[in-house]
Formats: structure tokens, sequence, C-alpha cells
């Protein structure tokens, strides 16, 4: 798994437990909803350490919270 999909992954999982549709995340957060949308299709391929900071913020997490899970810890190394 790469980091663009974990980062997906994760912020599908945590919409998910909220139960917040991905507009409603990004009104709580402030960001137009193609912001979030653009990384969860794939058309961001390097999302700024600052719109998922914001992000963790609209979730009420801390970054730590958001990169700490398994798929996080186990990713591959980027460069090769």
């Amino acid at each position: 798994m790469d980091t663009i999909t974990a980062v997906k992954n994760r912020i599908l999982q945590l919409s998910g437990e909220r139960n917040i549709t991905i507009n409603k995340l990004a009104d709580i957060c402030g960001l137009p909803p193609s912001s979030v949308k653009n990384i969860l299709y794939g058309k961001s391929q390097n999302p700024k350490l600052l719109t998922i900071k914001i992000i963790c913020d609209g979730l009420g997490i801390t970054l730590a919270e958001f990169f700490d899970t398994d798929e996080f810890n186990t990713l591959e190394q980027e460069i090769k």
C-alpha cells in the first residue's frame, strides 16, 4: 500500500466512524469539498500536511492520532 492510499483510507475511516459525509467534513474543516475529494479520488498525489492537519482539527484529533495506525506503521519505504 502506498502513502496516498493510506491517507485516503484513514479519512474515510474517520468520517465513517463519525457518520459524516465528505461534504460535511469539508464544511466542518472550512475546506472546499474539492480539496477533500481530490485527496480521496487520487487527483492530489501529494496532499499538504497542513491540509491533513486541518482535517484532523475538524475531526477533533491530533496528527499523531491520524497517523498512528497499522496501515501507516507498515508502509513500505517510498524511496527505493
